[in-house]
């Protein structure tokens, strides 16, 4: 599958739990960043298809990312990730247009399933 994926998250196990489970499944096209600053320039060079970022990262959260993606291109999809207790700020990426979030610690057939449902 060439979708092109960005996945971003200040923990590096945890991008790659994603990018195992996705090219495990097909997925070829991933791309990473360690937090929303670097999503943003990846996310502008790049063109992804779908982002999966972290709600809580350094030097720029993904709820700041997630707006200045959108602001750039509206048509942007984003699938947030938080740990548990974080319900604030996913409904706050939701209503800034994230498309759906994953719970972390993430479960494989729920980040399969969120990612063929963005992607169809």
């Amino acid at each position: 599958m060439d979708k092109k994926i960005l996945l971003v998250d200040d923990a590096a196990f945890m991008r790659m739990l994603i990018k195992d489970t996705l090219t495990k499944n097909g997925y070829t096209g991933i791309l990473e960043a360690a937090d929303g600053s670097i999503a943003c320039e990846v996310y502008a060079a790049e063109k992804p298809d779908l982002v999966i970022m972290d709600i809580t990262m350094p030097n720029m959260t993904g709820i700041d990312a997630l707006k200045k993606i959108k602001e750039g291109d509206p048509m942007a999809k984003v699938v947030m990730c938080s740990a548990m207790g974080q319900e604030a700020m996913v409904v706050e990426a939701i209503k800034l247009g994230a498309l759906d979030f994953i719970v972390k610690p993430f479960k494989a057939d729920r980040i399969l399933q969120t990612v063929k449902k963005v992607l169809g």
